[in-house]
């Protein structure tokens, strides 16, 4: 087993591009393993419906990173307290589905520590009927990943804050996640340490040494997991626009009349428009749902589009900030 070192580099889509790399590049004969942590960051499986996940407004008052990530299950809130391990290995066949097998060498870690550690179900590791990791794999061309959390010292309040889902009435199509209850380890160690020592102890227990072989990048292996890193998990179309198809709908009275809005979003675009309401204009508010059309289902763009209308000839006495409240709340 050789270690990938990635520096402790806190942006996920960095990390992810490493990992994606490791399983697509490098030799297919040898098993790696790689640690990272990150910024606040969501990350959501590779079926979900990325917007029925997260609670956007929080995700933009707090800039937490939004990514997918190519294996399955479901959301998580990962931020600095959280360390993720990743082992990429050959695909033998017997291992997809197998998280015993790659979960093992972590809870015997844990163990040392007198962390009572358990696998519990298909893919969680548990203290006491608590989670504090959740494992997803994904294989490829006889190649395999298997990586999962460790909550070390997360901010817990956040998890729900991040995951919580907007009370838009979104009708969602994809994997859902399960809210668990948490913990993290470092309240259940026999000694306390920071994470930079967790980490420290978690490599010496996998690898049986402090002697620790690591893998070198070269320069082109590093043009490699830039591109990895600017094709799929710095965009847009990767992180949302790959959600399964959903609607939408937002109904309100507002002082300048009743505006309902009913949208099908497909890939990240909006593919049907309808609006309804009782206010008084004199602009074809057909022309509007035309409009919405091909527009890419995120703020920005929604608001960009009124900052573009002509509100009073479209809504009479609604505003535009009114109006956005119907799209994203």
């Amino acid at each position: 087993m050789i270690y990938i070192d990635n520096k402790d580099c806190l942006d996920q889509s960095e990390n992810f591009a490493i990992e994606e790399f490791a399983l697509r590049h490098l030799d297919e004969n040898e098993t790696y393993i790689m640690f990272y942590r990150m910024h606040p960051t969501v990350i959501v499986g590779k079926n979900q419906n990325t917007l029925a996940e997260i609670n956007q407004d929080y995700i933009e008052a707090h800039q937490v990173q939004v990514l997918r990530r190519l294996s399955g299950g479901g959301a998580v809130y990962n931020d600095e307290g959280n360390i993720s391990f990743s082992i990429i290995t050959k695909d033998d066949g017997e291992s997809f589905h197998n998280f015993e097998r790659f979960t093992k060498p972590v809870m015997d870690a844990l163990i040392t520590l007198g962390v009572d550690a358990k696998l519990s179900g298909r893919n969680d590791i548990e203290i006491a009927g608590k989670k504090i990791s959740g494992n997803a794999q994904f294989a490829t061309k006889g190649r395999l990943y298997s990586h999962g959390t460790l909550m070390f010292d997360v901010n817990l309040e956040n998890v729900e804050k991040a995951l919580h889902v907007n009370p838009l009435k979104l009708q969602a199509k994809g994997v859902k996640s399960v809210r668990s209850r948490v913990t993290n380890i470092r309240e259940h160690l026999r000694e306390d340490m920071d994470i930079a020592a967790f980490k420290q102890v978690l490599l010496e227990s996998i690898f049986k040494t402090t002697d620790i072989p690591v893998y070198t990048f070269t320069d082109q292996d590093r043009a490699k997991i830039a591109q990895i890193r600017r094709e799929r998990y710095q965009n847009w179309d990767w992180n949302y626009g790959k959600s399964p198809k959903f609607n939408v709908k937002g109904e309100q009275k507002f002082p300048g009349g009743l505006v309902e809005i009913r949208l099908q979003v497909e890939k990240g675009k909006i593919t049907m428009a309808q609006i309804f309401g009782d206010f008084f204009a004199t602009g074809n508010i057909a022309d509007v749902e035309q409009k919405l059309l091909g527009l890419a289902y995120k703020k920005d763009a929604i608001l960009a589009f009124f900052n573009n209308l002509d509100i009073p000839r479209y809504f009479g006495k609604v505003t535009k900030a009114e109006l956005e409240t119907l799209f994203f709340r």
